[in-house]
C-alpha cells in the first residue's frame, strides 16, 4: 500500500494514539476491489512510500478492518468526496490498519526493479501507478530477506 510520506507516512502510523488508521480515498476501481475483496482480517501488508526522494518499502501493517464503505466519498467538505457515491450505493471503500513495524532499512524501488525474483511484481513494472498492489507469498518473504 501506498503513500506519500509528507501526506501519511509510517511515522504518521506510528503515533497514532492505537497505531490504526483507516486507509482512506482511494479512488481507483482496482485497488478499491483489492480492498472490498482480496484484503482480510489479520493480512500483513507493506507500507511503501511513494512520491518522495528515496520511494521504497519501510514498514508492515495489519489489516484490523475488513473493507467498508469510504465515508469520505459522502463529505462535501473533504477533499476525497465523491458526489457519484452515497451511503446507500458507495463507490469507494476503505480497510483499517494497524501498524506493525519498521524494516530496518527502507528498501528502495531502485534496488528492487532489477532483481529477477521480483519480475512479475506489480511495483517493479514501469509505469504502474497503483496505490495497492498484490504481492504473493514468495516475493513477500524475497522482499523480507533483503532487509
Amino acid at each position: 500500500m501506498k503513500s506519500e510520506p509528507d501526506t501519511f507516512g509510517i511515522d504518521d502510523l506510528y503515533n497514532k494514539p492505537t497505531q490504526t488508521e483507516h486507509w482512506d480515498g482511494v479512488r481507483n476501481y482496482q485497488a478499491r476491489n483489492m480492498m472490498r475483496d482480496d484484503m482480510k482480517l489479520g493480512d500483513q501488508v507493506f507500507f511503501y512510500h511513494s512520491n518522495c526522494a528515496d520511494p521504497g518499502i519501510v514498514g508492515i501493517m495489519e489489516i484490523v478492518k475488513e473493507g467498508y464503505p469510504d465515508f469520505l466519498a459522502f463529505d462535501p467538505e473533504d477533499k476525497h468526496f465523491d458526489p457519484k457515491s452515497d451511503p446507500e450505493n458507495p463507490r469507494w471503500m476503505m480497510v483499517d490498519v494497524k501498524y506493525v513495524r519498521t524494516l530496518v532499512r527502507t528498501i528502495s524501488l531502485k534496488e528492487l526493479r532489477p532483481l529477477e525474483e521480483l519480475e512479475g511484481l506489480e511495483l517493479v513494472k514501469r509505469g504502474n501507478r497503483l496505490s495497492i498492489m498484490p504481492v504473493s507469498k514468495d516475493q513477500w518473504d524475497f522482499i523480507l530477506s533483503l532487509e
